[in-house]
């Protein structure tokens, strides 16, 4: 069975867009980084990402939108829309929770959970997520998007690995 991972950054304060939905704070206290492969590294163990309408749409339109930035994987935006999908980008109207499920049984390497908050607390409450890989932005928002909403019982994790970089802690937590 093919892993999911939540794979996501969020302010110190919790949250993983600002008040109008804008991710533009994502960066570290010098805005450099000594280890910009972290990411590569990631992507190279999945093969899908998984995605709400509001942060495909915010990808494809302000932060790549002359290019499909995951071009090298299978993405699924999750919407009520009935739009086309392509080889690439498949359009679904499914549960987050059923489709997630699906795509676990097929074949494949890890499941991108990217965002947003809509797809991932339906997938946290249903206990689908089997990583937590956070990166904590040195940045204090005060309000936004929550990463965490109330969940019916309380989920316990291991902390399995740690990363500092440019101010920004990749937090990286399995079942325990």
């Amino acid at each position: 069975m093919r892993k999911v991972v939540l794979y996501i950054a969020m302010s110190l304060d919790g949250y993983i867009a600002d008040g109008q939905g804008k991710v533009d704070w994502l960066r570290g206290q010098t805005g450099g980084s000594e280890n910009p492969d972290a990411y590569s590294a990631f992507v190279e163990s999945v093969d899908t990402v998984v995605m709400g309408w509001n942060t495909y749409h915010q990808i494809a339109t302000e932060l790549s939108p002359e290019e499909w930035v995951y071009s090298a994987l299978t993405s699924y935006v999750v919407t009520h829309r009935t739009l086309p999908s392509t080889d690439g980008v498949r359009f679904v109207g499914e549960d987050p929770c059923a489709l997630v499920r699906r795509l676990r049984r097929e074949p494949g390497r890890g499941i991108w959970i990217c965002g947003g908050g809509t797809i991932i607390q339906p997938l946290i409450r249903a206990g689908l997520i089997d990583e937590y890989d956070i990166s904590v932005i040195p940045t204090i928002l005060g309000s936004g998007i929550r990463l965490f909403e109330a969940i019916p019982k309380e989920i316990k994790l291991n902390l399995t690995r740690t990363q500092v970089d440019d101010g920004i802690v990749e937090l990286v937590y399995g079942p325990r």
